[in-house]
């Protein structure tokens, strides 16, 4: 009778190495730079969301294939999109309107953002979005004199620092 426990419990063992196996495998040849184009497709079906943000940070990875993960279910996932150098303007704009403020603040921070991306956040409904905005080295003049006249008191200061600051700048 202690067999068949036994051989159970081996059955087990070996069913969860074997998907730790396969688990590191994909996450390697997600992150991998010479994972080819079809390849990386196939990998971002998987169940682990961890595999699918390893490939939404992937430098190699295609912009169509950065666009589709930027509407994952996994917040990590459109945030490892938002951080990818090689993201769309397109996919940016669809990330602007991401239901996580998270995702949006990864967005509104993000130095090589277009500013057709903080042209929106400057917008935004939550003030810590526009204020990440309103301290983007990279806003420009614009997107700084409509954060000027926001409602909030820190907002508006930072903007016009940040106006003054380009001021400097151009001299």
């Amino acid at each position: 009778m202690q067999r068949p426990v036994v051989a159970c419990f081996l059955y087990l063992l070996f069913q969860v190495t074997a998907n730790a196996t396969e688990f590191d495998l994909q996450l390697r040849e997600a992150g991998h730079p010479t994972t080819s184009s079809s390849r990386l497709w196939l990998l971002a079906e998987s169940r682990h969301w961890q595999v699918r943000q390893v490939i939404a940070r992937n430098r190699k990875a295609p912009q169509d294939l950065l666009h589709m993960l930027a509407s994952d279910p996994d917040s990590q996932v459109r945030i490892g999109v938002a951080t990818n150098l090689k993201t769309a303007e397109k996919t940016f704009l669809l990330l602007t309107k991401d239901k996580d403020a998270s995702v949006r603040s990864v967005v509104a921070r993000f130095e090589y953002v277009p500013v057709s991306a903080l042209r929106i956040l400057a917008r935004d409904k939550l003030a810590d979005i526009r204020q990440e905005v309103a301290r983007n080295l990279n806003v420009t003049e614009d997107v700084l004199h409509v954060l000027s006249q926001d409602s909030h008191q820190e907002i508006r200061s930072i903007a016009r620092h940040g106006l003054q600051r380009l001021k400097v700048e151009g001299q």
